[in-house]
């Protein structure tokens, strides 16, 4: 009786008739607030925090950050472990290796061995792009997150990861002096910086095995009972660190993993008291398996961010359906804030917003057309607006502040061209609205059109095939 009810309902509020997908939006369905829009800094910024030409870095920078383009606020800073200067345990410069991540993923430490100094000027480069971005956005918040602990605290003596890949690369007797590690650099980023970390997260992808001794990047194998073994020495660290630093945990790869490391902590019964935020990746995952980590996450009084995501593919087509990876995270597994890994690689379309000549540095940089497809949803969607939940599967729908803005967002992945009715009556209420519309396509880049129609409640649009539009509202 249930599922015949919810049919029902659906077929109400979604129907489809003469080819027209017809859509009712009900504005007291509201969802989860947004905290925001982000991106990782590495290995980007550790590339571009060594360009010398600020007015070129400041325009790059100035088309992520700025509320007039992409609208991001959220940054997530790596602290990195740094391999051995030595390289005795490992090749030379692995991370450059054919088939690897490049040079730009060789992270810089803080300490080049246990009995060194910290030496605070490493990282200048990601530094340098961190506090430019919190100049420009005097809004952005930031996450410390680590990839790996320094070559010296793990087992296999490479930052890269252990051998074999599945096993742990942090020994036990190590764990208080990486938490040490983690602590200290948000202690003095707050102090030389004034840069209080929202979170901290000492995990990335820590239940795979995609990190080796003379890997691709910094990596490490972290095993669920290894996390919760981890944070119990960490959580009290922190604590007692004067910091309103949180822990974010646990960066799974995708959203099943992610669902069963929860599961593993809540099983635990201690470890989650150290604990304030859960971060996923949605590299892969089910929308039903979005739903049951938004519920337990929830149960357990749990923030929850999407952290981090990225496809493959080719051309728009490829873009598009990172859109949608992009609207099945909002509908489903509901973060406060939503995260890509890459804002700027030198090769390819898929994997970042911008691209440039690594070598020529700002003397080129180009917006790709995925920038323009991430700014139908960033530029408009700002923090504290609310999204709507609707039941058509590629729509995104979000209520400014005091309700009288609507943003919807109408995504056609499709070579064929759709047409679309919205019925707003909940959001006009009796009276008028005015409407604008921008649309990204394989010829316009976030353009303004004026292909659709808004009379009374119901507006009509027309999609041309592969396009993503968006409808900004006001009463």
């Amino acid at each position: 009786m249930r599922r015949l009810l919810l049919s029902l309902v659906c077929s109400l509020l979604l129907i489809v008739v003469q080819g027209q997908q017809v859509t009712t939006v009900d504005i007291t369905r509201r969802l989860q607030t947004h905290e925001g829009w982000g991106v990782s800094l590495c290995w980007w910024a550790n590339v571009c925090g060594r360009w010398t030409d600020q007015a070129g870095l400041d325009t790059m920078l100035t088309w992520l950050c700025s509320p007039d383009h992409l609208n991001y606020s959220l940054f997530r800073y790596n602290i990195g472990g740094g391999d051995d200067p030595d390289w005795t345990n490992c090749e030379p410069h692995h991370n450059g290796a054919q088939g690897g991540k490049g040079l730009r993923a060789e992270m810089p430490g803080f300490k080049t061995s246990a009995d060194a100094d910290y030496d605070w000027s490493a990282d200048s480069a990601q530094t340098r792009i961190l506090l430019r971005l919190k100049q420009l956005r005097g809004d952005a918040q930031f996450e410390a997150f680590s990839n790996s602990a320094p070559y010296y605290m793990t087992v296999s003596g490479c930052a890269g990861g252990a051998e074999p890949a599945t096993a742990d690369n942090v020994a036990p007797e190590q764990y208080e002096a990486f938490a040490t590690y983690l602590t200290d650099v948000c202690k003095e980023y707050k102090r030389r910086y004034g840069i209080e970390f929202l979170t901290l997260e000492p995990f990335n992808e820590p239940e795979t095995d995609y990190w080796y001794r003379n890997g691709t990047q910094e990596g490490c194998h972290f095993a669920p009972q290894s996390q919760i073994a981890f944070l119990k020495v960490l959580g009290p660290m922190l604590q007692q660190s004067g910091l309103g630093t949180m822990i974010s945990a646990s960066d799974e790869t995708n959203v099943g993993q992610g669902l069963r490391t929860l599961e593993a902590y809540a099983d635990d019964g201690e470890v989650l008291d150290y604990v304030g935020q859960w971060n996923v990746h949605t590299y892969g995952g089910t929308n039903e398996e979005r739903v049951e980590l938004r519920h337990l996450a929830g149960s357990l009084g749990l923030r929850l961010w999407q952290s981090e995501t990225g496809s493959g593919g080719r051309g728009l087509e490829g873009n598009l359906r990172m859109a949608q990876r992009l609207i099945d995270d909002e509908r489903y597994l509901r973060p406060l804030a939503w995260m890509d890994w890459q804002y700027v690689e030198e090769h390819g379309d898929q994997w970042c917003l911008l691209r440039s000549d690594w070598q020529k540095g700002v003397e080129r940089f180009e917006r790709l057309k995925n920038y323009y497809v991430r700014y139908q949803f960033t530029h408009f969607i700002g923090r504290g607006y609310t999204f709507i939940e609707t039941d058509c599967e590629q729509m995104l729908c979000a209520l400014a502040p005091g309700g009288r803005e609507l943003v919807v967002v109408l995504l056609n992945g499709t070579a064929e061209p759709a047409d679309h009715v919205i019925e707003l009556a909940s959001f006009v209420d009796g009276g008028d609205a005015a409407a604008e519309a921008w649309r990204t396509s394989e010829t316009e880049n976030a353009e303004k059109t004026d292909d659709f129609t808004l009379e009374g409640p119901e507006l009509r649009a027309a999609l041309p095939p592969l396009s993503l539009t968006t409808f900004r509202l006001k009463k």
